[in-house]
């Protein structure tokens, strides 16, 4: 059975100091728009992030008081919601976090990572032009004649000077 299984990463923790972990990397990576943490730990956060930021793009009261209770800080809810309301992720649909690998942590091997806000605004993908393709009817294979001696070729432009006379 599963009683009292909840869904997601346990971090190694029990649940309570896992939602308090997650709600302190939450807060700290908002407030400093980068944080270095475990790999695991911003795989962890990356979801919860985006719906805070979802949120601040409708910019609702109801998204409001739902982002205040993921983050735990209304000032700082404020300070993101202002800056979707100034169009920061306006032409982004999801993507928000970007995670970098810094590679092992020296005492235990733990992969560290460093986890940012994606500020830059989404360059259009370009989709490579299509090359069109044309049928090129093929050439005329010239046979050589037996009139003319097989030793003297002349140049491809002098021949097809000759066949167009």
């Amino acid at each position: 059975m599963r009683h009292n299984k909840k869904r997601g990463m346990k971090l190694g923790t029990d649940a309570s100091h896992t939602k308090a972990m997650k709600k302190s990397l939450i807060r700290a990576l908002f407030e400093n728009d980068r944080i270095k943490t475990l790999d695991v730990r911003a795989k962890a956060i990356r979801p919860e992030v985006d719906k805070v930021i979802t949120w601040a793009k409708k910019g609702d009261i109801a998204s409001r008081r739902l982002a205040i209770a993921k983050v735990g800080d209304k000032e700082l809810v404020r300070e993101v919601f202002e800056k979707a309301a100034q169009g920061m992720w306006a032409d982004r649909n999801g993507g928000y976090t970007r995670i970098m690998k810094l590679g092992p942590r020296k005492g235990d091997a733990a992969e560290v990572v460093i986890m940012e806000l994606v500020t830059e605004p989404v360059s259009p993908k370009k989709a490579a032009p299509k090359a069109k393709v044309t049928k090129v009817e093929a050439a005329p294979v010239e046979e050589p004649k037996a009139e003319e001696a097989p030793a003297e070729e002349a140049p491809a432009e002098e021949t097809a000077e000759k066949d167009a006379e």
